[in-house]
């Protein structure tokens, strides 16, 4: 007897409320969803900060996730939950995996949609950690793991990095840099644990000796305290530009995109590089590009990291160094990095 062949669904909705770089992940699967099944109705589920992300992924629709509203609080995603519904979704792919989103699944699981959910892998990753792990290799990734879900839903697809997308430079960025005519590099050299980043002087002579030959370096990400040190280490530089704080995450895209190569820790701003095309040389410390996070279509040779017996310590970079003078980092010598930054450009001007 030949197995039932379920119909596919017709409206799905896709949770995926946080982490911001998971999000950007999630973009080159929804591309290609909507490229081979154009006729299935796509709503997310997430926050409307990460909008500018979906850009240009036609008949897709938002359901923002805003606390301070109608979906605030236990019974708020009871609400959100009926309003689906009501919107016509009958399948729900849960990208999250956490006790909201869960509560939204099994809550449409009951008024009849089907659901599946994502296999983050914790395990594997834990052991992937482990001191002397003898089967240390290349996990499932993200883009892997959101695929799984549709998959789990009746959908095959590919996804593809997007190597062609064009978009403008920003206004403000022309108008007080001037038109590009030379090498534009970007910085992102902070990430949200210590464990992931460079040594500040060590990125400084990096990010000097890449302005010496730049038309112009670009720093970005960061808080108020990174703000600060980029606007610190813009000053040393006429070609290097901190812009932390001075545009919205559509613009940032936007430069990101124009650039020749990104320079990043392993941090948002990989994922950001990789969703708009741009070449990325990525910096690696606690963490390891076997955990999954790598960016879709980055070249695995441009991963700068050292084969050190300690790592990777950690998934996320979580846990503090047990050494504590970060020698998975601090060991990188600058030069090696800014060789790396040059071969990459080199491939692009070609």
């Amino acid at each position: 007897m030949s197995a039932i062949v379920k119909p596919l669904p017709k409206h799905i909705l896709i949770i995926r409320m946080s982490l911001m770089g998971d999000v950007a992940i999630l973009v080159p699967v929804i591309r290609a969803l909507r490229k081979k099944y154009p006729e299935v109705k796509i709503t997310v589920l997430t926050r409307p900060f990460f909008a500018p992300f979906f850009r240009g992924i036609h008949n897709m629709r938002f359901f923002h996730l805003n606390p301070n509203f109608r979906h605030k609080g236990l019974f708020g995603l009871f609400r959100l939950a009926g309003d689906a519904k009501r919107d016509g979704v009958d399948a729900v792919a849960d990208m999250h995996d956490n006790t909201g989103s869960r509560l939204i699944r099994n809550l449409l699981n009951l008024k009849g949609c089907r659901t599946a959910h994502i296999d983050k892998g914790r395990g594997s990753k834990r052991r992937l950690c482990r001191k002397g792990y003898l089967n240390f290799h290349q996990l499932k990734t993200t883009t892997e793991r959101y695929v799984d879900v549709l998959r789990d839903l009746g959908f095959e697809l590919t996804p593809q990095p997007d190597i062609d997308m064009t978009l403008p430079v920003p206004l403000a960025i022309n108008y007080l840099h001037g038109k590009k005519t030379g090498p534009w590099i970007g910085i992102a050299p902070f990430a949200k644990y210590d464990t992931k980043v460079y040594p500040i002087e060590q990125m400084e002579q990096v990010a000097m000796s890449i302005a010496g030959r730049a038309q112009k370096v670009f720093i970005f990400g960061g808080g108020k305290e990174e703000q600060r040190l980029a606007a610190e280490l813009a000053e040393k530089h006429d070609n290097i530009v901190s812009v932390i704080g001075t545009m919205n995450l559509g613009d940032e895209l936007n430069l990101i995109a124009n650039l020749d190569v990104m320079l990043t820790m392993d941090s948002v701003a990989m994922q950001m590089g990789s969703l708009v095309g741009t070449p990325v040389v990525s910096v690696w410390g606690a963490t390891h590009p076997y955990a999954g996070f790598y960016g879709l279509g980055q070249d695995p040779a441009n991963a700068v990291q050292l084969p050190l017996e300690c790592r990777p310590c950690s998934v996320v970079g979580n846990k503090p160094c047990e050494f504590g003078d970060y020698r998975c980092l601090a060991g990188i010598p600058p030069e090696t990095i800014i060789d790396r930054v040059w071969e990459v450009y080199k491939k692009v001007a070609e």
